[in-house]
């Protein structure tokens, strides 16, 4: 069995959808590179059929989508059932991007994603919320 607790954090940063803008992404995954993580970014306008498969193919510990057109109702949840559907259930999903807050306490609650971060949020504060997470998921 591999040695998953000293296994360096692994995310996929992923722009789902018709939304063409980046820049925050690319800043989130170079601060996640920066606190020593593994980042894997998609590029822009992946399906979440897209985005599930190469989870699983890098075998990540989170999936960090970046939104920003309006359509996390519908993408996160979608994505959430992918991850789950392909056995994928220990990965964090994780949101970024312009989600109201009522949006982002309601995805919370369901289940879909387990951490948003809106513009504002601190890269540290991302850096430290997935190290956090994905210890607890190890049992670290």
């Amino acid at each position: 069995m591999p040695d998953t607790l000293s296994r360096p954090i692994r995310v996929l940063i992923a722009k789902v959808g018709l939304d063409g803008h980046d820049r925050g992404a690319k800043v989130v995954a170079a601060a996640l590179r920066d606190a020593g993580m593994e980042v894997i970014y998609t590029g822009l306008r992946k399906t979440p059929e897209v985005v599930v498969r190469a989870a699983e193919e890098e075998d990540v510990d989170a999936v960090g989508v970046s939104i920003l057109s309006g359509a996390h109702g519908t993408v996160l949840p979608r994505v959430r059932a992918l991850l789950d559907d392909a056995g994928l259930d220990d990965v964090l999903l994780v949101a970024g991007g312009t989600i109201p807050s009522d949006d982002a306490d309601d995805l919370m609650a369901r289940g879909i994603v387990d951490h948003v971060f809106t513009p504002g949020a601190s890269l540290a504060s991302i850096a430290e919320a997935l190290a956090a997470s994905v210890a607890e998921r190890r049992g670290d």
